[in-house]
């Protein structure tokens, strides 16, 4: 199985500490966020992993050298260039993830103890294009399922914007806030429409009228996004 981190943001949030350093290599506790995921890809069986880069790269470069891959395959796509957002990230590594396996798509500075294989079993069960993992937590902007966890739509509380593409019951849909994690199936590399810098949930937005989109819903104890100083600090002490 293959996976991608996505570890080229700037980490703006995290400012004065990403003046510096790269927002992947900012440590939770005793480890940098980016060996965090690569260690839960690495215990689901993920034997390639790609990481792509473009604040500070060489030091992830020197990081990933210096601990010898953490045993894993790991391929850099570098966007030191400009970054490309999710779907154009995705896009451009793409190259790296074909194959008939599903492809686990995960966000360097979210930590959770979702059971990814127990995702990935969905994934296959539901025979998806893409799975994304939901959470039911507030937010401003939501995703929408129908009752069958298809996607359905977006809504952005904060302007009132609500996009719609698989039908739903009038009046019917579930808000459930994503969680930074998700599954595809290779193909979709293929379905995708975007160039340059885009953004993966507008693909999935326009793909969910005829292809297989589903939320699957994480009620797992544990979701950080640790972004802000506030949210690291607090994941520093669960992990320490």
């Amino acid at each position: 199985m293959k996976a991608m981190i996505f570890a080229a943001g700037m980490g703006t949030r995290l400012r004065p500490v990403t003046d510096h350093l790269p927002k992947a290599l900012v440590k939770v506790g005793e480890k940098p966020m980016l060996q965090h995921i690569i260690e839960k890809l690495a215990g689901v069986g993920c034997r390639e992993i790609v990481v792509n880069i473009h604040h500070f790269p060489d030091q992830i470069r020197e990081f990933l050298d210096r601990h010898e891959n953490f045993g894993v395959a790991i391929h850099i796509s570098d966007e030191s260039g400009m970054l490309l957002d999710t779907g154009g990230g995705v896009l451009k590594a793409s190259q790296f993830l074909s194959g008939s396996e599903p492809v686990i798509l995960h966000n360097v500075d979210i930590l959770s103890d979702l059971d990814l294989r127990l995702l990935v079993d969905y994934h296959l069960a539901k025979k998806a294009l893409a799975t994304l993992v939901v959470r039911d937590r507030k937010t401003m902007r939501y995703l929408l399922f129908n009752e069958a966890m298809r996607l359905s739509g977006w809504e952005n509380k904060a302007t009132g914007e609500i996009r719609s593409n698989h039908p739903s019951p009038p009046g019917f849909s579930i808000p459930l806030a994503f969680s930074g994690i998700h599954v595809v199936d290779p193909k979709l590399f293929t379905l995708m429409t975007g160039t340059g810098k885009f953004s993966i949930i507008d693909t999935y937005l326009e793909l969910a009228g005829e292809h297989q989109v589903f939320g699957f819903l994480d009620q797992s104890n544990l979701w950080m996004d640790i972004g802000k100083p506030e949210q690291l600090a607090s994941a520093s002490r669960l992990f320490p």
